[in-house]
């Protein structure tokens, strides 16, 4: 098959050619001979009903200090021009992420844009679990002080986070002793405008994050990630170690409890994070772990995310 395909995404300068997801999208992409364009989000314009983006033809290639060739820049019809849009700017979820997904639902599902853009707008990850009570740790969304504070007497032991957050960033771990739940939540009330979420610590964590990543409803691999010592969160990029892991039989519980929702919303490339028996998180914005998975794996997860796509695209 071949495809005329616009990733929609951050510069290609802040590509780590050994753990981004979207660069191996991308080199698969090449690998299949589809046509790739890359654009930033800020690229997109609407005339009248008409969406655009001042896009650029790009090679990916595995190149620490170049790891993407950008030709002249071009105005392309996202919904005449392109087969295939990936939306996988990073968070955070912010009022232009949804503007992008207003903008990309006048094109999907005529161009198919992974993952559908209606569904990325109403299921932010830290509020999409609240879908599946069962699967969740016990959890608390508000802006209250007082409901916070009665959260904390009742677990003593928790976690609070902005509630549109990603990559670890401004997650506090408030322990029974801890005297700065006060400081934080002042430092969250200026700095944002949405509630908070809080959630009871969980211990199982010092064993490790695990990141499954599920296609097309599907899990397809998982990998560990273990908080460095001293250290509450288990993202990578602020110390947290990978290690190999398969798929617990609650694992695949949780899976196969999410999987039918995932599919009948368009969500083809998802990862949920799991710590112990519970689900912390739906990522569905731009899911990393691909690389990671891979390697510990010998599986090439961006191969079967194209199979899934192309399938879709057959079936549609």
């Amino acid at each position: 098959m071949t495809l005329r395909v616009a990733i929609q995404m951050d510069p290609v300068s802040t590509i780590q050619i050994d753990g981004d997801s979207s660069f191996v999208l991308g080199l698969e992409a090449q690998k299949r001979g589809y046509q790739v364009y890359h654009y930033l989000p800020r690229d997109l314009s609407m005339h009248g009903t008409q969406v655009v983006a001042r896009a650029r033809p790009v090679t990916f290639q595995r190149v620490a200090d170049n790891p993407a060739i950008l030709g002249e820049p071009e105005i392309v019809d996202l919904a005449e021009d392109i087969d295939v849009i990936l939306m996988r700017q990073d968070p955070p979820f912010d009022m232009s992420y949804i503007t992008a997904t207003h903008l990309l639902d006048h094109v999907h599902p005529r161009t198919l844009v992974v993952n559908d853009p209606s569904w990325v707008r109403n299921c932010p990850e830290k509020l999409f679990i609240t879908e599946f009570p069962e699967l969740m740790p016990p959890t608390l969304i508000s802006s209250d002080p007082r409901a916070i504070h009665d959260f904390r007497a009742e677990h003593r032991d928790i976690i609070v986070k902005p509630l549109y957050g990603n990559g670890g960033a401004g997650v506090f771990h408030i322990k029974p002793d801890d005297e700065n739940l006060n400081s934080v939540l002042e430092l969250f009330d200026n700095l944002y405008r949405e509630p908070i979420i809080a959630q009871a610590y969980l211990p199982a964590v010092r064993q490790g994050d695990k990141r499954i990543i599920l296609i097309d409803g599907e899990p397809a691999g998982a990998i560990n990630r273990v908080p460095a010592e001293g250290e509450a969160r288990s993202n990578m990029h602020v110390g947290g170690r990978a290690d190999a892991s398969g798929l617990t039989e609650r694992d695949r519980e949780i899976c196969a409890r999410i999987g039918p929702t995932l599919k009948e919303r368009g969500l083809i490339f998802v990862g949920i994070d799991v710590i112990g028996d519970v689900m912390t998180e739906i990522n569905v914005t731009s899911p990393t772990g691909i690389q990671e998975i891979n390697r510990y794996n010998g599986v090439t997860l961006e191969a079967d995310i194209w199979d899934a796509i192309e399938a879709q695209l057959n079936a549609g």
